[in-house]
Order: structure tokens, then C-alpha cells, then sequence
């Protein structure tokens, strides 16, 4: 066995053989990132900068949801070259999360929607009522401080950092599983630069 060995892997260096001496085969080459690891086939371009999308995050009634869907959201947010918008729509969308998981018993769910140079995150849960800056809102009450992100810090960092926020109250069966929708939005302040931000990430 140990001869085997040896001659497999010492190379023949006499003058006679070294012109015939043949190369090991080739291994096989691993799949290019640009393959779908399956099936081998040629993933899609990616997306031009400018072409709209969305993204939603369905996630339960979880201390754990918020975090969760921040995570997501640099995530997108990064991959399609908006890390610009990253910092604010994380702040914003991690309140709203934060709020619905702590003031709602139902499940949650956090939409990105991006229509070049807007980008609008939405928060729905099963909470019936509305901030009261609202149209349709409930009046807030008259005692105690308003901490929550609907009635107190959450809306006046809406009004600070959003572009533009609102929401509407979504009705029951058979419209839909009720609650409402707060949103807010980030425009991008600049247009993009010459040729897709796509290109740099995928480099990276």
C-alpha cells in the first residue's frame, strides 16, 4: 500500500518521461456565486435601482419580533444599495414594532415598499385604533403621560425623522383580518449614481 502511496504522489522527473508526463485531472470547479446552487442554472439580473419592489415580514406577538424584523430590514435595505435610508427606517420601524408587540395580542407584520426615490415601511397589527393625529383616531386619554409609540415618543419621532407618515384602520372579515396600518416614508435626497449601487454590492 505504501509503494501505491508514493508513486501516486512523487512526480517523474527523468529526462525521458517529463515531456509525456501528464497533469492530474481536474477537479471540478465549484459553481459560480452567480449560480443557483441546485439546479446550476443562471440566477436572474438583479433588479435596476430605479424598479420598484416590496418585502414583508410576517412575525408574531414576540418580544423577540421587533429585533427581528430591524434585522431584516438593514438587511434589504443594504442589499438593494439604500443603506442611506438604513439608519432612519430602522430607528422608525423598529418603534412601530416595538409598540405593536407591546400594546397588541395578535400578530404583526412589517412592510418595504420602494417606488424610486421613496421608500415606505409599513406596520400592521391587530390594534383597532388609531393615533389620534389621525383622522378617525381615539382621543388620548386625559390622564397619565403618553409613552407609547402611537400616543407620545413614537409620533414625535414620526414627525422628526419620516418625510411623511400616516395610517388608516383596516376593516374586519371579509376585508381582512382588521387592526390598522401606520407608515411612514424616506426619500432618497439624491438620485443614484451613474450605473446601479447593485453592482458595488455584489463585488463585495
Amino acid at each position: 500500500m505504501s509503494q501505491d502511496h508514493d508513486t501516486r504522489i512523487s512526480p517523474d522527473l527523468s529526462p525521458n518521461t517529463a515531456a509525456t508526463h501528464q497533469p492530474p485531472p481536474t477537479a471540478t470547479p465549484y459553481l459560480l456565486p452567480a449560480l443557483d446552487p441546485l439546479s446550476g442554472l443562471p440566477h436572474p439580473p438583479p433588479l435596476p435601482f430605479t424598479a420598484p419592489w416590496h418585502y414583508e415580514l410576517h412575525f408574531p406577538c414576540d418580544p423577540r419580533g421587533p429585533g427581528i424584523a430591524r434585522v431584516t430590514l438593514r438587511a434589504v435595505l443594504g442589499a438593494h444599495g439604500l443603506a442611506e435610508l438604513t439608519d432612519r427606517a430602522e430607528l422608525l420601524a423598529c418603534e412601530l414594532a416595538t409598540n405593536s408587540v407591546r400594546h397588541t395580542r395578535g400578530p404583526a407584520s412589517v412592510r418595504l415598499q420602494w417606488l424610486h426615490p421613496v421608500l415606505r415601511v409599513s406596520v400592521w397589527d391587530m390594534g383597532p385604533d388609531l393615533p389620534p393625529e389621525l383622522p378617525g383616531g381615539a382621543p388620548r386619554p386625559l390622564t397619565g403621560p403618553a409613552t407609547d409609540a402611537e400616543g407620545g415618543r413614537g409620533l414625535l419621532i414620526l414627525d422628526a425623522v419620516a418625510d411623511r407618515w400616516g395610517g388608516c384602520a383596516i376593516g374586519g372579515e371579509p376585508h381582512g383580518p382588521g387592526g390598522k396600518t401606520l407608515w411612514f416614508e424616506l426619500t432618497l435626497p439624491e438620485p443614484p449614481p451613474d450605473g446601479s449601487p447593485m453592482a458595488s454590492v455584489l463585488a463585495a
